[in-house]
């Protein structure tokens, strides 16, 4: 035990002792905020990945349930079962609407009609107590959908479609129901190598460099355009966005090329609007974007390892998100089992600020809870989900001590019931 470690635990067994002698009207207020729990909701991989190359790497067995309902303990981080949703598709991405009274899911291991397709499911939450309710389930325009975000609008859900190589556009109904796609786009290019440009030495990371494999959809901060990346193809593209029909159209630039073999997995806006981070799979790398708002235009500006210095060997990064405040960006590393801190300069450039083990094995995603005070990282091998404490001031990670059994964890949202829907 580090002398960290205990002065944090003295602080809580403090703060515990301390909390038996609070007056009576904390205590209701307490009460009153449990009355309306702080939830996370859990995607997981509930069934075996079938149809797929030999050349794919990730194949979780299936052991989630479907999708997992916990209550969160404000002050500790720590996650309590509420239940579930089975759902034996996979329901491996998870996004909330604005109002938090629906919640949509990427059911990745589904095969619908001819063209075995994927598919998108739409609840209805029960604002008394979290529960889901299925409202309809729709096709996702090409299989192995593995991201959904709704559009600022929030009249529709963007999906990208990893094994199809496509991304759709599915409008948002009355009642929160899903209707078909109004646009399906499908990648196409020359694919990538097998070997990534900056992969670290002695790497084998091959994954998404088989054929195309759109990853991940997301709007910019105003929805005038989306953007995706296809991991295969090693580019982000950027569309106009059509909000009265749901349509995507080309942008100025329509394409923005990684370095080969690199592979983008995931994206993530800093708050001003004006930067963006890209984070490649095979590459183990983040590349920092400026960002024209007014064309939906992006140039590489920075390219930085996610690892430490001096790793060698095969890593496949996953996650890339900012901190709310934009002084941190996290990126998570597959094999190496750890999240990458970086500090974020005044022009936006990364500088190493640290590195935490996940506690567990081939972390898949992590997000922060709505204070920003945790993080939740779901390493998928190991079936479980850790909580770290988050430094604001230096953005370092503490581990909680808290483990959470979850089978092949996914992807994590939060909702507040205390905040009005």
């Amino acid at each position: 035990m580090t002398p960290s470690d205990c002065s944090r635990r003295s602080f809580l067994k403090t703060s515990v002792a301390l909390a038996g002698t609070a007056p009576l009207a904390t205590g209701s207020l307490r009460a009153k905020e449990n009355d309306k729990p702080l939830l996370a909701y859990i995607g997981t991989f509930s069934s075996p990945l079938g149809d797929v190359l030999p050349t794919q790497v990730d194949l979780p067995p299936g052991n989630g349930r479907g999708i997992h309902i916990f209550r969160v303990d404000r002050t500790t981080g720590a996650l309590t079962p509420a239940g579930t949703h089975d759902l034996g598709t996979s329901p491996s991405c998870l996004a909330l609407n604005a109002a938090g009274t629906r919640l949509y899911s990427a059911n990745e291991t589904d095969r619908v009609g001819p063209n075995k397709e994927g598919s998108v499911s739409a609840f209805a939450i029960d604002r008394a107590d979290g529960k889901l309710k299925l409202l309809n389930t729709v096709r996702s325009g090409g299989a192995g959908p593995t991201y959904v975000s709704l559009h600022p609008s929030g009249r529709f859900v963007l999906v990208a479609n990893y094994f199809g190589g496509s991304v759709a556009v599915l409008p948002v109904l009355e009642e929160g129901r899903l209707g078909d796609p109004t646009d399906v786009k499908n990648d196409d290019g020359k694919i990538g190598p097998a070997k990534a440009t900056h992969a670290p030495k002695g790497s084998f990371a091959f994954s998404g460099h088989d054929r195309t494999h759109a990853h991940m959809i997301q709007s910019d901060p105003s929805g005038r355009f989306v953007l995706h990346v296809d991991l295969g193809l090693d580019k982000i593209f950027v569309w106009k966005f059509d909000d009265k029909k749901g349509t995507l159209t080309a942008a100025e630039t329509p394409t923005v090329a990684l370095p080969a073999g690199d592979g983008p997995r995931h994206f993530h806006f800093h708050p001003n609007g004006k930067w963006l981070y890209s984070i490649q799979e095979e590459g183990s790398t983040v590349v920092l974007f400026d960002y024209t708002a007014a064309t939906g235009g992006l140039t590489a500006r920075q390219t930085i390892s996610s690892l430490p210095p001096g790793f060698t060997g095969s890593n496949f990064c996953s996650e890339i998100l900012v901190s709310s405040d934009g002084k941190f960006v996290y990126a998570g590393n597959r094999l190496h089992d750890s999240i990458g801190i970086f500090a974020v300069g005044p022009n936006g450039t990364l500088t190493p600020a640290g590195n935490e083990w996940t506690r567990g094995n081939y972390p898949r995603s992590f997000s922060f809870d709505p204070s920003g005070q945790f993080l939740y990282c779901g390493n998928q091998r190991a079936d479980n989900v850790t909580v770290f404490r988050v430094d604001r001031k230096t953005g370092g990670l503490a581990f909680t001590g808290h483990y959470t059994p979850v089978g092949n964890p996914s992807h994590i949202v939060f909702l507040d019931l205390a905040k009005p829907g």
